[in-house]
């Protein structure tokens, strides 16, 4: 990797993003040291102006960022590490040094809000009330919109497919609640199966 070092007084921006999923979790700097300790132990130093010398991130707090792959930009001045965070980023204890708890996408904020329904006790809600019925009734609907999506499978309309699969995850995720699971612990079950 030919990074350029020259400007700014031999350090380069360095943006950290969780492996997984994809959040950006800080903004540091590195010069030509930290960069070649950073390749070679596998975890993130930076060159730390307010301390003036490389700092390793979790040095002190054990929340090391275990470095998963190295890009530099287009200019050859800037560097993306995507890394896999041991706790929190933030010295804060937040997630994210830009206050986000969470980057993970819709499908994480419909978790939430099924979460939420039912919790509340909505007396309103479609999600609630299914869930109240039980886990029997809960996995029955399940099976029925896996069976829905097979058969929609078997055709060509897109619309029908799409709609059917959004019902079946839309149902799975009342079961994960169900069943005292979410859609993190189903990820680290898929994430332990890679390695």
């Amino acid at each position: 990797m030919d990074i350029d070092f020259s400007k700014d007084n031999g350090l380069v921006p360095v943006i950290i993003q969780n492996n997984n999923t994809l959040q950006v979790l800080m903004l540091g700097y590195m010069n030509l040291e930290a960069f070649n300790k950073t390749k070679a132990e596998n975890k993130v130093t930076f060159f730390s102006r307010s301390k003036n010398r490389l700092w390793t991130k979790g040095e002190a707090s054990g929340n090391f960022l275990i470095v998963k792959d190295i890009q530099i930009d287009c200019d050859n001045d800037t560097i993306l590490i995507k890394a896999e965070p041991k706790g929190p980023t933030c010295h804060t204890g937040s997630t994210s040094c830009f206050k986000e708890e969470t980057a993970k996408g819709f499908l994480y904020e419909l978790q939430q809000t099924i979460s939420n329904r039912i919790d509340t006790n909505d007396e309103n809600s479609y999600t609630n009330k299914l869930y109240k019925s039980g886990i029997n009734k809960v996995a029955q609907k399940v099976g029925e919109e896996a069976v829905e999506l097979v058969i929609e499978a078997k055709d060509d309309d897109a619309d029908l497919f799409k709609n059917e699969a959004a019902d079946l995850m839309y149902h799975y995720l009342i079961l994960l609640k169900a069943k005292g699971f979410t859609l993190e612990d189903i990820e680290n079950v898929l994430e332990s199966r890679q390695r």
